[in-house]
This record gives structure tokens, C-alpha cells and sequence, in this order.
């Protein structure tokens, strides 16, 4: 039996915002999509490299 994935939004993405990603735990990577347009494809990531993406991200002004 498959286990639905939980997709949750971004703890930086406010309730009115337009501009907002949902994460998915999906073992051993990290899914990332659109929140205004879950119906899409989604991007996949390894765990180590959602690490760097998020670690260049939090450098950025």
C-alpha cells in the first residue's frame, strides 16, 4: 500500500502571499511544487542537495 504524501507549506510563506512552494518528505528526497498549482509536476531533490539549494538561498540579500 502507497502512503499519500503530505505536501505542507513553507513556514516563510504567509496566508495572503502569492509567491508560495509546498515541501513533501519523500524518503530519501525532498519534493518541491507550486502551491497555487499542485496539480503539476513537481521538482525532486536529493536531501543533501535541498541542503545547498537552502543554504545558497538563506545567503541571498
Amino acid at each position: 500500500m502507497n502512503t499519500p504524501v503530505r505536501w505542507r507549506k513553507s513556514s516563510h510563506s504567509g496566508a495572503h502571499e502569492g509567491n508560495c512552494i509546498e515541501v513533501a518528505d519523500l524518503n530519501d528526497h525532498i519534493g518541491i511544487r507550486d502551491s497555487k498549482n499542485p496539480a503539476t509536476a513537481h521538482l525532486t531533490l536529493t536531501r543533501r542537495h535541498f541542503a545547498s539549494l537552502l543554504a545558497y538561498l538563506s545567503s541571498q540579500p
